[in-house]
Parts: C-alpha cells; structure tokens; sequence
C-alpha cells in the first residue's frame, strides 16, 4: 500500500522524522545529568510513538483520563496527568495510578481526604498566566495536601512567544528558577519533594541549566509543526507529521484549489499569524512531502473544504501533504497514522486515542 491507496483526509507519520526529533530531545536532556525526560504524549496519543519516546514504559505524561486508561492498559504505569483536577475524577485516576496535579485548595483537600493511592504536585505559575500559582503560595497548597504531595509542576507556555535563542533561554531559566525556588521552599518548611516537573519544548532544548529541576515535560517536539519551526525547535524539514489531501476543484478566477482537508482535518489553528511567516492554516507539499510549491498555503478553510492559493498547477485527484501550524490539534480529529519512511510506502498504521 502506498500513500495513492489512502482515503483522504488522512495522517501521515514519516518515522525517520520522528526517530529524529526523538534523539534531538533526549540529546538535550541528556546534557543535564540527574534530569529524566517525561514525554507528554498529548500530542501523539499513541502507544507505538510511547514505544519510541519513553521506552521499557518510561515515565509519561497525559493530558486526558483517556490517554492514562489507553496507556495502563498498554503497561505504562507512571503517568502524570497533567490538567488540574477536579474531585469527581479522583477515583479514575487514583484507580489507574496516575498522579495529578492542583493549584486549588478545596481541590488539595480532596486529593488528601481521598482513600486511594493518589499523589499529587504543585502547579505554579511562573509566567504563563493560565493554571498555577505562583511560586510563593506553592507552600499553603503543599501543606493541605500533607502525605500527598509529589512535588512542584510548572509549564512555560509563554516560550511560545519567544523569538530568539537569548529570548528562550530567558524563559527557561525563569521557569527553571521559579521551580527550583517553589521546591526549596517546601523543603524548608520541612516537606519532602519527590519531583521538581518543568517543561515545554522550547525551553527543554534551549535550557542552560536545569540546576534543582528532576524531570522535564515536552511533547510537541516529536512531530513539528510549522509554528515550532519558527521558534527554532527544529528545522522546518523535521515536520514528522502532515495531513494528506485530494484536490476537489479548481477555481481559476481566484488562483486557487479546493481539497478536500478543511478545518476538520486541519483544526482552525492560526498560531503562524503571530510568527514572522505567517503559513494560513498549513503549508502545502507535493505527495512526497517536498516543498514543490513554493509558498502555496492554505488560506481558507471551511469544515471539509480547504482553498489553496496561489494555486499549484494539479489535476482533480491530484494528492498533496499539508504541514500544520499546530500539530497537536491537527492531528486531534484523526483515528490513526499512516506511517512511511521517507517514500511513499505505508510501511503501518498506528492507532491513537481520542476523546476524554
């Protein structure tokens, strides 16, 4: 089977990308002795990349209950959730085994109260502004839950609007610090600290020093996508996954085709618009995953219909690839991965989870 045989819209995997980008992350963890790599398999959502990521069911992390039932059931047994919980999911994950995390006091006092095995770390903030607190009430959430604390957790989501190597090593080195910082300061208070948790791609790989850090979380750096390349997370040749597409019409007056990868396919991500290259909602690529068509984008998507301009000179049928701007929500809508090698031989299918 080839990628000519494939109903489109459809994913397509390119594993020599990924083992790529899998040794470029561990490459750089590696540099920072004593520190583990957790991979954040939101992105993947599939036990044969897990194979690859975290092998012999090395420690991962979940963004849903799903992922942490589909990944037990496979035999990864140290998972973190990594999304605030709430009381009424505490039995799923205490049931699976996963640790959690908080930064609410009621929610701490149900994690503590509760009768199963459950742990859970600290969510700071330290810059973000999406869940956390900040450093300096990491204690008052640590001491409610008492035996139950794991250790510290925090996300640099805000690397996403770095620009520069020196801006991203900026940020890693806030994010590092303000761990570090909210773990000591536990520790003086007398509470033991397991894991001091950090991570978002961007500042895994440009982070100096990860002094006081235990592990480390990233996720999207296994696929690429079109925005992380322009952050400098890797190469914009190192995108592993792409969507693949039919052309369905051709609009001459416009300059543009239709195929058949519309918003569902794609998601409706503009991450890009705010990058110096803005690619609309996915850079277009001939059926071998080349840069063919020079700049042709997408430039509009509605739900199963995508325009593509300036128009590539291609027949109905013709089959392209799209580079996605965000591939954790490209790939969210799909069922599976068609994976080649760097041919157009679909050499598996890896399934994926979805849902909640």
């Amino acid at each position: 089977m080839t990628l000519d045989d494939l109903p489109t819209p459809c994913l397509v995997l390119d594993l020599g990308i990924l083992r790529r980008n899998l040794a470029h992350m561990q490459g750089a963890v590696a540099r920072h002795p004593g520190v583990v790599l957790r991979p954040h398999m939101k992105t993947a959502k599939s036990i044969e990349v897990a194979k690859l990521a975290a092998p012999g069911f090395g420690p991962i992390t979940v963004s849903t209950l799903a992922e942490a039932q589909y990944f037990a059931d496979a035999g990864w047994r140290d998972q973190i959730y990594a999304v605030g919980i709430t009381p009424q999911k505490l039995e799923r994950a205490a049931a699976l085994g996963c640790k959690v995390i908080t930064d609410d006091p009621e929610a701490a006092a149900a994690i503590a109260a509760h009768p199963g095995p459950l742990r859970a770390l600290v969510e700071i903030d330290v810059g973000e502004g999406r869940g956390g607190v900040p450093p300096s009430q990491a204690l008052a959430i640590a001491r409610i839950l008492g035996p139950r604390l794991a250790g510290i957790f925090t996300h640099a989501g805000h690397s996403y609007a770095g620009r520069s190597t020196a801006e991203m090593r900026g940020i890693a080195e806030q994010e590092r610090a303000g761990a570090d910082a909210a773990a000591q300061a536990l520790r003086d208070a007398g509470l033991a600290v397991e894991i001091v948790s950090l991570g978002s791609s961007p500042t895994a790989l440009h982070a100096e020093s990860l002094a006081g850090i235990t592990e480390v979380r990233a996720g999207v750096y296994m696929f690429g996508d079109l925005f992380q390349a322009q952050l400098g997370t890797h190469g914009l040749g190192d995108i592993a996954m792409t969507v693949l597409a039919s052309v369905i019409g051709r609009k001459p007056a416009h300059q543009a085709v239709l195929i058949d990868a519309g918003g569902l396919a794609m998601s409706k991500d503009r991450s890009t618009a705010a990058a110096p290259v803005d690619y609309g909602f996915g850079l277009i690529l001939d059926i071998d995953g080349k840069p063919s068509f020079g700049q042709a984008i997408l430039t509009r998507t509605h739900q199963e219909h995508g325009e593509v301009s300036p128009a590539p000179s291609l027949a109905i049928g013709a089959r392209v690839r799209v580079a996605p701007n965000h591939t954790c929500m490209t790939a969210a809508a799909h069922r599976c991965y068609h994976v080649v090698d760097g041919s157009r031989e679909v050499i598996g299918v890896w399934d994926r989870v979805n849902g909640w």
